[in-house]
């Protein structure tokens, strides 16, 4: 290897301490670089043949670039063609990291939430490689393509159930200002009884119009019935599921109710009051419960006529759940299971205070929500059973045989 110095001294006393040979420091470095130089000679050549020059085309210099390796960081040569045209595989365009392995890690650490700051610190203590903020970014915009791949795929005709509900976090916009962005995710549940987010879109607000659009995108992916939707108490939500699927049962959550309501109840009532009102929301069926709401306004309704009133005049949707068995109730009484999905997926984003771009939030949003989907491998408990039961209830919407 000719104009190549290697310190064989060094090189025996870093290979017994354990030391990295290609690192930074590392006595076998140079060799690193020259084989990858090296090769990149060896594909010019190869392109400029003699066909390539009759043509006209020649060398026209290099382009150096640094280049991070699980060995460390490596400065490279590319050569260069007049025309342009050479495609280097060795490194390729663009390319500032090597080993898939270590752009997988990156994106798998990134995934779990560990900051930017983190990544490069830990690079740089095992691999003396030093990753830029920037190199990060792209290393994991990798995935990228693969959002907008599961973005637009074909969804299932017929989904049993569906929680509805939005996921709040702080973006920069264009001006630099913290604005509020909304993640809109709709968690399902299919034919075989399996957990299947649908999808998740990011709006500037949450509002029944965005939500439109929403189901209108699910419809257009295939979707053409959900026997049951359970949403929360935003305004205008109720009509702009059954705009697009008016079949759809729709069950305002108990739980969200249940706290709007507690709010305006002066704490010296609130224990006594919950007391109460679990006589209606608790009751064994929609007769008992009204009848129970009766004497809940009656004993509470000239100190807290609002909270009464907000029960009534949701009453309709509130009360969906009693047409079903308990086991199915329990499942749609409340948007606990996708309150649930979302603080799992708090435990990643939590290290985030504001993300610079709409992109870099559904990035780590969707990383995050890739690495808990591994654990929806089994269908719901009792599917069998809950089935059976939807089967019956919906007929010819929901067959099971």
């Amino acid at each position: 290897m000719d104009n190549l110095e290697i310190d064989y001294k060094k090189a025996a006393q870093q290979l017994r301490s354990g030391e990295a040979l290609f690192g930074k420091d590392g006595a076998l470095a140079p060799l690193l670089e020259r084989i990858l130089n090296s090769a990149l000679e060896g594909e010019m050549d190869a392109h400029l043949s003699e066909e390539e020059r009759s043509s006209g085309n020649r060398r026209n210099g290099k382009m150096s670039k640094k280049v991070q390796t699980k060995y460390g960081e490596v400065t490279i040569e590319t050569p260069r063609d007049r025309d342009g045209t050479f495609q280097p595989e060795t490194v390729k365009k663009r390319e500032t990291i090597l080993a898939n392995g270590m752009a997988d890690q990156i994106i798998e650490m990134y995934a779990m939430g560990t900051s930017t700051r983190d990544i490069s610190s830990y690079f740089e203590r095992e691999f003396n490689t030093t990753l830029s903020a920037d190199t990060i970014s792209s290393i994991t915009d990798r995935v990228l393509p693969e959002i907008t791949a599961w973005k637009s795929r074909m969804l299932d005709p017929v989904y049993a159930i569906c929680w509805l509900d939005a996921i709040h976090y702080k973006v920069k916009d264009e001006n630099g200002r913290a604005v509020t962005r909304a993640i809109y995710n709709i968690l399902g549940i299919n034919m075989e009884g399996q957990k299947e987010l649908l999808g998740m879109y990011v709006s500037k607000s949450e509002g029944a119009n965005f939500w439109l659009e929403v189901l209108t995108d699910l419809q257009n992916r295939g979707v053409r019935d959900i026997l049951i939707c359970c949403i929360d108490g935003l305004k205008g939500f109720p009509d702009a599921i059954q705009s697009v699927f008016p079949e759809s049962s729709v069950q305002l959550c108990i739980v969200h109710q249940i706290r709007n309501s507690i709010k305006y109840v002066g704490s010296k009532h609130q224990k006594e009051f919950i007391k109460d009102l679990r006589t209606v929301y608790g009751a064994v069926n929609k007769d008992s419960a009204a009848a129970n709401l009766d004497l809940l306004e009656s004993k509470w309704g000239e100190m807290y006529p609002i909270v009464i009133k907000s029960w009534r005049d949701n009453w309709e949707r509130l009360t969906e759940y009693f047409q079903y068995t308990p086991a199915i109730r329990k499942l749609i009484y409340t948007t606990n299971t996708v309150e649930g999905y979302h603080r799992q997926v708090r435990k990643v984003t939590k290290t985030k205070g504001v993300f610079p771009t709409d992109n870099s939030l559904e990035k780590l949003v969707y990383l995050a929500y890739r690495n808990i989907r591994k654990k929806w491998t089994m269908p719901l408990a009792n599917w069998g059973q809950i089935s059976q039961q939807l089967a019956i209830k919906f007929g010819d919407r929901f067959k099971i045989m």
